[in-house]
């Protein structure tokens, strides 16, 4: 008996996350909640916080430094790219990018706990199912969202910093911006991710996916 469960695409148009990292506190509320509702063990976290720091005290020349320090936290999970390499990489096909809303999925009917997915995603987004050996990654919540609500980590963040949608609705709204200093290139995968960055942040790649 199959014990993946799939839901017809609740979208036609390719979906993303909007990130809004200028607003985000690091309370971790998303990275929390999507604990909970996924029931993971410790270690295991579809979305992450991670606290992003650089800069320095730069001298000037004239006997004075100028500072430029930063720090910025930014919330990532899986970025459901248009060229996942996850996808590629997978031996059994478990690992899949479904048509319409273009949310990559793992089938664990299929899945062999290989772990090449995990080797291959700069994001670090697949990781291992210790209880069942299979892999396992944000699903971008395709229960809660066939029932017509939010991402629980949209629906949970205090500061509305993470938004959802048609990733072509979001860049238009909010640019395309989808890498800043702590994150890959956007190159390799082509994440549907939006990002307004902290003002510390550097803007490395302005690209759409």
């Amino acid at each position: 008996m199959s014990q993946f469960k799939d839901y017809p695409p609740v979208s036609d148009k390719q979906l993303g996350f909007f990130i809004d990292s200028s607003r985000c506190s690091g309370c971790k509320a998303c990275q929390v909640a999507c604990k909970d509702k996924n029931n993971l063990e410790v270690g295991r976290r579809f979305r992450r916080v991670y606290e992003v720091t650089g800069g320095g005290f730069i001298p000037t020349g004239q006997g004075g430094v100028q500072n430029n320090v930063f720090a910025y936290t930014l919330s990532i999970s899986c970025n459901h790219c248009a060229d996942p390499v996850c996808t590629k990489n997978c031996p059994t096909t478990a690992m899949h990018k479904r048509p319409g809303d273009g949310i990559v999925r793992v089938n664990t009917d299929k899945c062999v706990g290989c772990g090449y997915c995990a080797w291959s995603c700069p994001y670090g987004a697949p990781q291992l199912n210790s209880q069942t050996g299979q892999m396992s990654k944000c699903d971008f919540c395709v229960d809660l969202q066939a029932k017509g609500e939010q991402p629980v980590c949209v629906a949970t963040c205090p500061l509305g910093a993470i938004k959802f949608g048609p990733i072509d609705e979001l860049r238009e709204k909010y640019g395309n911006v989808n890498s800043v200093k702590g994150l890959p290139q956007a190159s390799i995968t082509q994440p549907n991710l939006v990002i307004k960055p902290h003002q510390g942040a550097e803007k490395e790649e302005h690209r759409h996916a």
